[in-house]
């Protein structure tokens, strides 16, 4: 039997346009001769949705649009459909939702598959939500018996993974049922289906591949999963769907951040050239350009507005804009006070000439002269300081959002994660926008990205990525002022934020002073309260801010 797996982009919440998608992909499965079309995990709703589960009409229509998608399979022929989508428990206790497998098949629903391990890790929260499935079993389809699974249910493998999350292993006990049933399945090549909703990270393509051999190679079985690709919210989900036969060899391999659809067939084993070798700051650029994207599309926009300082996070940032939305769809802005080099103003407009966005000079001098006018009185006999400084953030945090008002374009933040970590960043000011495209980029990642867009011409220009960088915001200003060089700082940042490192641990791990590490350690203690309040994040590290990393602000933390 020939099976397609369909690595769709569905919206959450969007299910006419998620069903027509899946019909789309079916029909041309269909054309395929494929006898079973999979789609990845709540295809039919979009992943993840979060509180919307707790709404029953939204269950409700789940189950209706499952109902619908059924009937397209009573045509002669067609192949059968496997899904993604929640249903209701009808239980009396425990949760009243199941994160389910639905098969579609001669017009009904044929069989439902519940997950089982639901991950309450990191971004994931499925426990709130889900009543995990108690039991499991291999269906048939098309006479060939299938092992179905949901995404986690395939992360437990305790030959692969150090240490178990789960006490169950969903797969062991599905490859127990063949062997309870050997002498019905003799001569039956085993079969692993996985549907996934599995976002991305930086190194999570080799893992998830690793992963998967290891258990193909374990159950002497083909493994396919099929994975959701798109950006929705903070999350982005790579794609990247696989077919791995049971030594372990690549088959099949779906491209990554984009649609896609594949076919293998369980009677050519044979492994072909298709693994794909990841340059890890290509995949970051398309994690950040398709999250981009998705994020302004799905909700609602189509043009965005970054504020061009003439430095490289900026840069980057109207970079990638560009990339996800087109150039007719970003605008650049120029806020320049009396700090303002020249050379960044001409970077600024040099860039912009490059994208080919148009580009609006607003000198704020006079606006930041009036502020401080206005406030000589209160600030009489101080010194210039980081009020002044950052009243200049914030001057051009407002004007972007009156923009952003006037001509319905979306603001993108342009903080990188170094920053954010350590507070170097304007409440109210430079972190104004709807979304931190680079938020969870370190700064010396942001120069790799910055060469990465320049790998063929120069778009950012060749000035902005080799001066020291400065926010600009007093006379003669460098971040070396207030922070360590990033080539220092971004390592323990990484420890800290990333793995939970100790100071002491960071110190002797990267042979650097206990002292400056924990002043560090300090700075991003301090700073929760900002980071709190900042606009949603794209992940693209294993560790980012947002949803997946929760500390209390009120805390009193001993570095």
């Amino acid at each position: 039997m020939k099976i397609a797996l369909a690595q769709i982009n569905p919206t959450v919440g969007d299910f006419a346009g998620n069903a027509k998608k899946i019909l789309e992909y079916a029909s041309r499965a269909e054309a395929l001769g494929v006898g079973l079309v999979v789609f990845p995990e709540l295809a039919v709703c979009g992943y993840p949705p979060a509180d919307l589960l707790e709404k029953a009409s939204f269950v409700a229509r789940a189950e209706e649009v499952a109902a619908e998608l059924a009937q397209w399979t009573t045509g002669v022929g067609r192949p059968a459909i496997l899904c993604g989508t929640v249903m209701a428990t009808k239980a009396s206790v425990g949760k009243q939702v199941r994160n389910v497998a639905a098969l579609l098949d001669g017009g009904k629903l044929s069989f439902v598959q519940q997950k089982m391990l639901l991950p309450f890790y990191d971004v994931f929260d499925e426990q709130r939500y889900f009543e995990p499935a108690v039991e499991q079993a291999l269906v048939c389809v098309r006479g060939e018996p299938l092992a179905i699974t949901v995404c986690e249910d395939a992360w437990n493998d305790k030959s692969f993974w150090p240490r178990q999350m789960y006490p169950v292993d969903p797969v062991e006990k599905l490859m127990g049922q063949w062997e309870a049933q050997s002498q019905d399945l003799v001569g039956r090549q085993r079969v692993i289906l996985n549907i996934s909703a599995s976002p991305y990270w930086q190194g999570k393509q080799q893992v998830r591949q690793s992963m998967l051999a290891a258990l193909a190679r374990r159950h002497g079985a083909f493994v396919a999963m099929a994975n959701q690709v798109g950006g929705n919210d903070s999350l982005v989900f790579d794609g990247t769907s696989l077919v791995i036969r049971p030594d372990g060899e690549v088959v099949a391999q779906a491209a990554s951040f984009a649609e896609d659809l594949i076919v293998f067939d369980m009677e050519d084993g044979a492994a072909g050239a298709v693994e794909k070798p990841v340059d890890e700051v290509a995949a970051m650029w398309d994690a950040l350009v398709l999250g981009t994207r998705d994020y302004v599309r799905k909700c609602g926009f189509s043009k965005v507005l970054v504020g061009l300082s003439g430095g490289i996070d900026s840069a980057l940032v109207a970079a990638i804009a560009v990339e996800a939305l087109g150039k007719e769809n970003v605008i650049g802005v120029g806020m320049p006070t009396e700090y303002s080099s020249l050379g960044s103003i001409e970077d600024a407009k040099n860039l912009a000439k490059n994208l080919g966005v148009r580009f609006e000079l607003l000198p704020v001098h006079d606006v930041f002269a009036q502020f401080q006018f206005l406030l000589q009185p209160l600030f009489k006999g101080t010194p210039f300081g980081l009020a002044e400084e950052n009243l200049q953030p914030r001057i051009r945090g407002t004007l972007l959002m009156a923009l952003s008002n006037k001509f319905g374009a979306l603001v993108l933040t342009t903080g990188n994660k170094s920053e954010m970590s350590t507070g170097y960043c304007t409440l109210y000011g430079d972190m104004v926008g709807a979304l931190a495209v680079i938020g969870d980029v370190m700064k010396t990642r942001v120069y790799a990205l910055s060469r990465y867009v320049n790998r063929t011409k120069e778009v950012i220009p060749w000035e902005t990525i080799s001066k020291p960088p400065s926010a600009e915001l007093r006379p003669g200003q460098q971040d070396t002022d207030s922070l360590p060089p990033y080539e220092v700082l971004d390592p323990i940042l990484e420890a800290y934020v990333e793995r939970y490192c100790s100071a002491e641990q960071i110190a002797e791990e990267q042979g650097v002073d206990v002292a400056l590490v924990r002043s560090v350690l300090q700075l991003v203690e301090k700073s929760e309260y900002k980071r709190q309040q900042a606009a949603p994040v794209l992940k693209v590290t294993r560790k980012s801010f947002g949803m997946g990393r929760r500390f209390p602000i009120a805390v009193k933390v001993q570095v």
